[in-house]
């Protein structure tokens, strides 16, 4: 097969007209014609870092979305389903990923549970990562979110490193706000990339101590734009990845191919971009992916102009799996795997007493960022309870075990902007226990319980009336059309914006919230947890 275009050479940072000759699966030849060509091909775009689950998909059904938006590989952490089911969950995203053309690469999950102080599904010690790491499919271990566990040398967290090291595969990062003497400890353990810098002066240090900033705009956390001028500062220490987006932003907006549009919008150099976007990831992590050079893999795409950059057709190994607005393969629909083991809940599970001349410590939730504030609220009683105050925007936010029978807890959150009802998931980082935020107790109840009848889901619930999108993979994914998952999505999102949520993905944001490795205070299953000291903290304070 030949294929003629305008060839984007970004290793050598030039265009010209060429003709690629494909045999194999392998780019035979390119040769440069006198023809004129309107169209452009360039290699194909690679996630540097993402949780495929995070997509509600299945890694099938998340490629139909996201090939065609020209991404021809990913690095994923399936550190989610691992929370939910180990290894076993491990190896079924492994294993659905070999039925789709899309080169997914995995990591393996370093922190699973992400700290003891949650209840996970599972755990995953050192000598499963040896196992894990011996898979052709992973290429590194994955996002090292227990920084207190490197700088205070726990062995369990350093048999891991050690094990990454001995096969030779890259550590990722996640150190939010880590600076100084423990930024350089945690570095001299062998991590190599950071997705959590929210500043230039973040990231630049980073940098400086020989980190590679992946610039991320996912669904909640967007940093682009703070990020921008790592572009010109610091052009060949940057990747870009998404880390979680939602599936009615990847076919609404579009996936890495959404960077690179927003990229070209601030002016920012198109070989900057796609050198971010494509090569730091094929040479950080290994990656057996082409990057459009005779021998290499046909992987690549053809773009209308590197101006709109929207993608014609995606090119995997030779094969053609996107044209004409449709998919070039097949998609199949794996059997679910789930870890659900809990009975209904009653309001008077949720009940928050009142106590005389006690103040309360509540969540502050950011727009758009996985950061939180801790604040205080003086509140009043209601027959001896305390509720959510919709007039100060303080609402109950309730976290349930969902792998074994507890009482829930129980705290306050601002800024979700509820004026009537409650919203729910089953996606709640790490360990994915349930979440739910109200204004009644009737309705965060209601919006609970049916996410536990249907074993997984998103809901939203006002006076007795729920919705769901059910989610019966792990309770994190779902098996069915991406397109149609983005609309069920949008259609529960509209509801909760109808509820009079605030932020601009309340679900996403709603799933961080119990996130306990990042700053400053969140809530787990087992209680409030002050993030900075890494430890547990009360309810009341005076």
């Amino acid at each position: 097969m030949t294929i003629g275009g305008q060839i984007v050479d970004i290793i050598n940072r030039t265009i010209f007209n060429g003709e690629i000759t494909i045999r194999d699966g392998i780019i035979k030849s390119i040769v440069r014609v006198d023809k004129k060509f309107s169209n452009f091909i360039l290699p194909g775009l690679v996630d540097s870092h993402v949780h495929i689950e995070s997509s509600m998909l299945t890694p099938c059904f998340f490629s139909e979305l996201v090939v065609p938006r020209g991404t021809v590989a990913v690095v994923t952490d399936p550190h989610e389903i691992a929370n939910v089911a180990g290894i076993k969950g491990v190896n079924f995203m492994i294993n659905d990923s070999k039925n789709t053309p899309l080169k997914c690469f995995f990591g393996a999950p370093s922190c699973v549970p992400a700290t003891s102080f949650e209840s996970s599904g599972a755990v995953i010690q050192s000598d499963d990562i040896d196992a894990l790491m011996q898979k052709k499919e992973v290429c590194c271990l994955s996002e090292m979110m227990n920084f207190p566990g490197v700088v205070n040398n726990e062995k369990e967290v350093w048999d891991k490193i050690n094990i990454a090291h001995k096969y030779n595969k890259p550590i990722d990062g996640h150190a939010p706000g880590l600076k100084g003497a423990e930024l350089d400890q945690y570095i001299k353990a062998g991590i190599s990339t950071d997705h959590e810098c929210v500043s230039v002066e973040e990231a630049v240090e980073k940098i400086n101590k020989g980190v590679i900033v992946q610039i991320r705009e996912g669904s909640a956390a967007k940093n682009f734009q703070a990020l921008l001028p790592l572009f010109d500062s610091h052009p060949d220490n940057i990747m870009l990845c998404t880390d979680d987006s939602h599936p009615d932003e990847i076919v609404s907006k579009g996936h890495i191919d959404k960077i690179i549009r927003l990229g070209l919008k601030e002016g920012i150099d198109i070989f900057k971009l796609l050198r971010a976007a494509i090569l730091k990831p094929i040479q950080h992590y290994n990656l057996p992916v082409g990057l459009l050079r005779e021998g290499d893999a046909a992987d690549f795409i053809v773009v209308d102009n590197l101006d709109d950059f929207n993608i014609i057709e995606t090119f995997i190994d030779g094969n053609r799996v996107y044209s004409d607005g449709k998919i070039r393969f097949n998609i199949s629909k794996p059997e679910p795997i789930n870890n659900f083991n809990i009975d209904k809940i009653a309001e008077e599970d949720i009940k928050v007493n009142y106590v005389e001349g006690k103040r309360i410590r509540v969540i502050g939730a950011v727009n758009g960022d996985l950061l939180t504030e801790e604040l205080v609220w003086s509140p009043t009683s209601k027959d001896g309870f305390i509720d959510s105050d919709i007039q100060q925007d303080i609402l109950k936010i309730v976290v349930v075990n969902r792998y074994k029978q507890c009482k829930p807890v129980v705290g306050f959150i601002k800024n979700i902007g509820l004026k009537k009802g409650a919203i729910a998931c089953s996606i709640a980082h790490d360990s994915h226990n349930l979440i739910a935020v109200g204004v009644s107790d009737s309705d965060i109840v209601d919006a609970l319980n049916i996410i536990i009848e249907n074993k997984g889901g998103i809901s939203c619930s006002e006076n007795g009336i729920s919705d769901i999108l059910p989610l019966e993979v792990g309770g994190l994914m779902t098996s069915v059309s991406g397109k149609q998952v983005a609309k069920q999505y949008q259609k529960i999102n509209s509801k909760a914006f109808e509820l009079g949520a605030t932020l601009s993905a309340p679900f996403m944001t709603l799933s961080f919230m119990s996130l306990l490795v990042i700053p400053n205070i969140k809530i787990g299953d087992k209680g409030l947890f002050d993030v900075t000291k890494f430890s547990f903290t009360n309810l009341y304070t005076e």
